[in-house]
Parts: C-alpha cells; sequence; structure tokens
C-alpha cells in the first residue's frame, strides 16, 4: 500500500489537518508534513498548484485532494 508518497500541507491549529495525520497513522501510511504557516515558499507553491488556500490539502503521487476527504483517500491508496 505505501508504494506512493503523501505530503499533508498543514497548519498548526487546522482541526481536519489532525483528523487527515491521525487517519494516516492509523493506516499506517507514512507522509510528510509541510506547515504552509511557516513555510511560505510552499504555500505559494500550493496556491500556484491547487488554487486553493485552505488546509489540508493532501498530496498522493501528483493528485491532490482538497480537505479530508476519506472516501477520496481510500481510492487513491486503493483501500476498499
Amino acid at each position: 500500500m505505501q508504494h506512493v508518497k503523501v505530503k499533508v500541507y498543514t497548519t498548526p491549529n487546522c482541526p481536519w489537518c489532525r483528523k487527515a495525520k491521525s487517519y494516516f497513522r492509523e493506516l499506517g501510511i507514512k507522509f510528510s508534513e509541510v506547515d504552509v504557516s511557516r513555510d511560505p515558499k510552499a504555500a505559494e507553491e500550493l496556491v500556484r498548484r491547487t488554487h486553493q488556500m485552505g488546509t489540508p490539502v493532501i498530496q498522493i503521487g501528483s493528485q491532490y485532494i482538497i480537505g479530508f476527504d476519506k472516501n477520496k483517500i481510500d481510492s487513491m491508496l486503493g483501500i476498499n
């Protein structure tokens, strides 16, 4: 299952970010976290790629999921 890179773009006070990270931990999926409140270049790049300013934004491989959408995450990871 862990054949694709997962990155979670977050901010410190985002409850949905915490839920997303917790979900990946439950699944045993390794992920990297980018705190866009501390990394303005990452924030700019994220807005350029997704046109979104909110968090979380989850990148699985080259695809982006806006918000914590468990069904999309499961689908992209091949979880039934």
